[in-house]
């Protein structure tokens, strides 16, 4: 089957996205106006639960195979990020001392200064990220503040396989219960649960919705019919809380709220509206990064970070639109760099694995 270029091109957006989104709110946080940092929120990660909800099916056992791959993947990266980070630390503490070092680390803020450092690796922290707990890595503090996606992404890609298998001629009410769901939690803040399953309600509704979509085009009529009702509901929403309410819009993502999903609607909807009507004929940079938006991820993690050190030591020098360019370019370079890096690493990783699997395979007796 030809691959849907539209999609990787779409993924690589969205990736180039989130490396933006990451530029501005975290090293962004110095320089960047807050209008500007909210605006990024307006193509964001609930882009990727819609794209994996057009590319998924029913098969249950080719969806947690995937994940499995997926998590082996993730369980070679933070292995790896455990032992740069402890390199970091022991280096660190050799030539610094702890007091010089951890003032190092001021430069993330408050909130990611180490309370304590040792010579000693901290297996437990490689232990809690192996199971989704995502403790700080102290010299990469993005890496981990990225990752509440891929625990989300797990979850409901699992109940939406389900979905799909045993009830696939449910599917709209099983959207519908979702985004109702969605909407009770709005209307009730009270009533919103914690952990998980608010997450999960309104992205298991993005991914299933999304899937009802494949193979098939929004009608134009319904596109207007529906991105004029978002622009109301904006319009709506800032005219009753009051045009401040626009600077509380990233305060409502984490757990995603009604106004963070009236901003992100728009995007989802030109997502859909164009799901089947561009054609993207030709592979290129960004469908290269959509085909490998895996590494990307993990590599923008740790780029985001570095850029700490050229942001800081510029935000005096220069004029703010001048080094945000120029914080993203760098970023966004690092990352394609590190991926490409992570990519041939975790082919390596996989070759290893392999060799244990069969230096380990019992001999069948004939």
């Amino acid at each position: 089957m030809k691959r849907d270029l539209f999609i990787d091109y779409a993924k690589g957006i969205a990736t180039l996205s989130v490396i933006f989104i990451h530029t501005v709110f975290w090293s962004g946080q110095f320089y960047v106006p807050t209008e500007l940092r909210i605006l990024s929120l307006l193509i964001d990660v609930p882009l990727f639960y819609a794209l994996s909800g057009i590319t998924s099916g029913g098969n249950v056992d080719k969806t947690l195979m995937r994940l499995l791959k997926l998590q082996i993947t993730y369980m070679l990266f933070v292995g790896l990020l455990f032992v740069l980070d402890y390199l970091i630390k022991v280096v660190g503490l050799s030539f610094f001392g702890e007091a010089a070092f951890k003032e190092m680390f001021q430069i993330f803020g408050e909130k990611y200064v180490p309370r304590s450092l040792s010579y000693y690796p901290q297996w437990q922290n490689l232990g809690n990220w192996w199971v989704h707990s995502y403790t700080n890595a102290d010299s990469f503090p993005v890496v981990m503040g990225s990752f509440w996606y891929l625990k989300v992404y797990f979850i409901l890609t699992v109940f939406g396989v389900l979905v799909l298998r045993f009830f696939p001629r449910h599917v709209e009410w099983i959207v519908a219960v979702c985004l109702g769901l969605t909407a009770i939690y709005a209307l009730f803040p009270w009533l919103y649960p914690s952990g998980q399953v608010g997450y999960v309600a309104l992205y298991l509704g993005i991914f299933l919705l999304a899937n009802l979509l494949k193979g098939r085009k929004l009608s134009r009529t319904w596109g207007l019919i529906l991105a004029t009702a978002s622009i109301l509901s904006l319009g709506l929403l800032f005219y009753v809380k009051g045009t401040e309410y626009f600077y509380l819009i990233n305060k409502q993502k984490f757990p995603p709220r009604l106004p963070y999903v009236l901003w992100i609607a728009p995007s989802l909807l030109l997502l859909f509206y164009l799901y089947n009507r561009v054609k993207i004929s030709r592979a290129s940079v960004v469908t290269f990064i959509g085909q490998n938006a895996i590494f990307f991820y993990f590599a923008q993690g740790i780029s985001s970070s570095l850029i700490y050190f050229m942001v800081v030591p510029l935000e005096e020098l220069l004029p703010w639109p001048v080094l945000l360019i120029l914080a993203f370019v760098v970023n966004a370079l690092l990352a394609y760099g590190i991926a490409l890096v992570l990519k041939r690493y975790d082919s390596f990783g996989w070759n290893v694995l392999q060799r244990i699997k069969k230096a380990t395979a019992r001999k069948i007796p004939q």
